[in-house]
């Protein structure tokens, strides 16, 4: 019989997080900036070809999402997926996607940050951008610091606003279409989906070069992972969690895009601007516009909130435990926190204040196409580190998981050159391509710490040693 390696996920952070609160972690995650003002530029490039562009991610997507979670059904490991990448690729692919995470998300709070900043405008439009993202920050690392009840039960409310806030847009929006009311109405159809210049109004070029902003949008879906360690009943709750993604990509993405695109031609829409409250605008719903704009900047108050300092600094906790960083980073306070970890941080996405008050009109492109370069490449790894455990459970050496991800390798093999082609689409435009010089730096960076590290660094061998004999003791 084939031995399965104890849990890896650590004992010692508090079981916080319970089902409702990890299902709305999930939706969080998903619905942040990217489509709430990301979506407005990518309208104005693309048209509505743009929601072929968030369907086809979003399947790549979920697949990768699959692959996460045959991997965390068959064990949980610190750090989540860079615990799957020590263990199947190696200690130097564990240290390497471990800060890899770390910095993707701290842009992209960064991101959210600039987002924010932009929304405050709406209704204060001498408050400059880095002052809104100031007070955000530290609001949300004072939450943070607390108790990961809090975390999660703040996310949860965040996330319930933003779900309730969609649907009301595309019941709205239905109704609209249905019977005409509002100052939208005489305008209102779905024919405004094809009859504007077709579905690809502007061409398939421009339509694949929105790619880049429709990954960042779902950047955050594999927070699931991350959360397990401090998840209540993983095993049900974070299989049911992926298995509900596809009608949260169809509602909220695919769904409140269509509406949108139907109530409003897409030639009215522009960049810089959020989609969901110039749609709003156009309706003339009194005070519905500074609702729509209340509930987005809460999306990016959410998003970095559940990724930009919470899977920060658990990531960044995990270097400590596991060799990559200093040991201090590992410890947790009384509550259960890693404080070490919140403040650096929290010190670290600063510098998207700073950005946003040298260069506050190009920001929010600069920090988005760096986080999307990393987070294609934290992907790839879960699918590599995937295929590896596949093998190894064909070759007799390690267990069957109970939850499958479909048609495997082929679907890795799919979703990894999908993620090839959005990397040339990023190297294909000057204002994003800076993302891959960014990366290329970073990833000189990680080579050149890993002799520093490599001696302290667990290999899956080690870690596996040491949970049996720390479970043989106890």
């Amino acid at each position: 019989m084939v031995e399965k390696l104890p849990d890896q996920a650590a004992d010692d952070y508090q079981r916080g997080l319970g089902t409702r609160q990890i299902q709305m972690l999930a939706i969080g995650g998903t619905i942040g900036t990217g489509l709430f003002l990301g979506a407005g530029e990518n309208i104005a490039k693309a048209g509505p070809s743009l929601i072929l562009t968030y369907a086809v991610a979003g399947l790549m997507l979920f697949f990768v999402m699959r692959a996460l979670g045959e991997l965390l059904a068959y064990r949980r490991a610190e750090g989540g997926f860079a615990g799957y990448a020590r263990e199947f690729l190696g200690p130097f692919w564990g240290y390497a996607t471990t800060w890899t995470y770390w910095i993707i998300w701290v842009t992209t709070g960064m991101a959210e940050l600039t987002a924010a900043g932009k929304y405050v405008q709406k209704w204060w439009p001498d408050v400059e951008q880095w002052q809104t993202a100031l007070v955000a920050l530290l609001v949300l690392f004072v939450v943070n610091l607390i108790s990961v009840k809090l975390f999660g039960e703040l996310e949860f409310w965040f996330a319930m606003i933003k779900v309730a806030a969609i649907v009301m847009m595309i019941l709205v929006g239905i109704g609209v279409l249905v019977f005409g009311f509002s100052d939208a109405g005489k305008t209102a159809e779905v024919g405004n989906l094809w009859s504007h210049g077709g579905v690809f109004p502007e061409g398939i070029s421009p339509t694949l070069m929105t790619l880049q902003m429709v990954m960042f949008a779902y950047l955050g879906v594999e927070l699931v992972g991350v959360t397990a360690s401090e998840a209540k009943d993983p095993e049900k709750n974070i299989p049911r969690a992926i298995n509900a993604l596809p009608v949260r990509f169809a509602l909220f993405y695919l769904g409140s895009l269509l509406v949108i695109l139907s109530v409003v031609p897409w030639t009215e829409f522009r960049g810089g601007a959020s989609p969901f409250v110039l749609a709003f605008d156009k309706i003339g719903i009194p005070g519905g516009a500074d609702i729509v704009n209340f509930v987005v900047l809460t999306a990016a108050l959410s998003s970095c909130n559940a990724g930009g300092l919470y899977s920060t600094s658990r990531m960044l906790r995990t270097t400590g435990v596991n060799g990559d960083g200093p040991k201090a980073l590992a410890k947790l306070n009384g509550r259960g926190v890693p404080v070490l970890t919140v403040v650096i941080s929290t010190l670290v996405m600063g510098i998207g204040v700073i950005v946003n008050a040298v260069v506050p009109e190009k920001a929010f492109e600069y920090i988005t196409s760096v986080s999307t370069g990393g987070a294609i490449l934290v992907w790839t790894v879960i699918l590599v580190a995937h295929m590896v455990y596949r093998r190894r459970v064909a070759a007799g050496t390690a267990p069957k998981s109970p939850y499958r991800m479909p048609w495997a390798p082929y679907t890795n093999w799919i979703v990894l050159a999908f993620f090839v082609f959005v990397t040339v689409t990023i190297a294909w435009e000057a204002d994003t391509r800076i993302a891959l010089y960014v990366m290329a730096g970073w990833l000189v960076v990680i080579a050149a710490g890993w002799p520093i590290v490599r001696r302290n660094s667990q290999d899956a061998t080690k870690v596996k040693v040491a949970l049996a004999e720390e479970s043989t003791s106890a």
